[in-house]
């Protein structure tokens, strides 16, 4: 029988981003995106009931996939992992052994046709991963400026029609509120070539959903939060979607700040906080591609506190 949680999200990588946490009986561990809870579950059944995991996700529908994890010193935290040093100082954690994140969206949101996350669905323009708080799609393509969308369409959708598709959307607007999924796709439509036509709706998307949710810079602030609690010897794993969230990461790993600066002492050295433990990074065997569609994109890296 399949359960909600396995409908809501097939984990991905799963044994080897566990793998790479490199778990020990007793460690405190951190998954930053709890989803339909198969790495939490997966990094419990290794720690025996020894230690602890704080799993945190922002969407009550991800709370209901909790279920039957009631292993002693398992901790769901309902927040944005952006607030995941607020959250371990309230929990009197000083440092952690290892820190999970399987960033992007989980099945579930481009599934429910309520949530606006896909342009398969006639559906509200909403997007937000937290849907008690914050602004929706809709407020972003009616309020923000047509060069502001412009940005965002080329920055987090690497869309070379940016500016194309932001003019269309600013003359629509005055006509009429732009409301729905529809209402977006029969503005962008006539822009895109017929042949990518799909794959650039599909950028069009994500970039108003990086936006809406202030991903990167949620990304960004975890990123910080966990190289500062991550104990030496302490694993990172983190499972990124497209180059934009996997450059961040890149970054963190290779300069030692998000930003990708070189940054280096009086003494010409550059101090990093992490190593790689992967140089090359991991990406899902033929067989997981063939069975989770969304595992064709994902890149794991791993690093290691020094």
């Amino acid at each position: 029988m399949v359960t909600k949680a396995e409908t809501y999200h097939i984990p991905v990588l799963l044994k080897e981003s566990v793998d790479g946490l490199a778990i020990k009986p007793g460690g405190i561990y951190v998954d930053v995106t709890f989803g339909g809870g198969g790495h939490s579950r997966e990094i419990l059944s290794r720690l025996g009931g020894k230690g602890r995991l704080f799993s945190f996700d922002q969407d009550e529908d991800a709370e209901a996939n909790i279920g039957d994890v009631t292993a002693e010193g398992f901790t769901f935290v309902r927040s944005n992992f952006r607030y995941l040093k607020n959250w371990m100082r309230y929990y009197k954690i000083s440092s952690i052994d290892g820190l999970l994140a399987d960033l992007g969206v989980s099945s579930h949101h481009f599934d429910d046709e309520t949530r606006g996350f896909s342009f398969r669905f006639d559906a509200p323009l909403d997007m937000r991963m937290n849907n008690r708080a914050g602004r929706t799609a809709a407020d972003v393509v009616n309020e923000e400026t047509e060069e502001r969308l412009a940005s965002i369409f080329y920055l987090y959708g690497e869309l070379k029609s940016a500016r194309r598709i932001a003019a269309a959307i600013a003359k629509a607007r005055k006509e009429a509120p732009i409301s729905t999924t529809q209402d977006l796709l029969r503005i962008a439509e006539p822009i895109f070539n017929r042949e990518r036509e799909k794959k650039d709706m599909a950028k069009l998307f994500q970039a108003l959903r990086i936006e809406v949710n202030q991903e990167m810079e949620a990304l960004k602030e975890m990123l910080r939060a966990a190289t500062q609690l991550l104990a030496p010897g302490g694993r990172m794993c983190v499972i990124t979607y497209h180059s934009i969230e996997d450059r961040i990461v890149k970054n963190l790993i290779k300069t030692g700040n998000v930003e990708g600066r070189i940054e280096k002492d009086f003494f010409g050295n550059v101090d990093l906080a992490l190593k790689p433990v992967n140089n090359k990074v991991i990406i899902p065997d033929q067989n997981e591609q063939a069975h989770n569609p969304r595992s064709r994109s994902a890149k794991l890296r791993i690093a290691e506190k020094k």
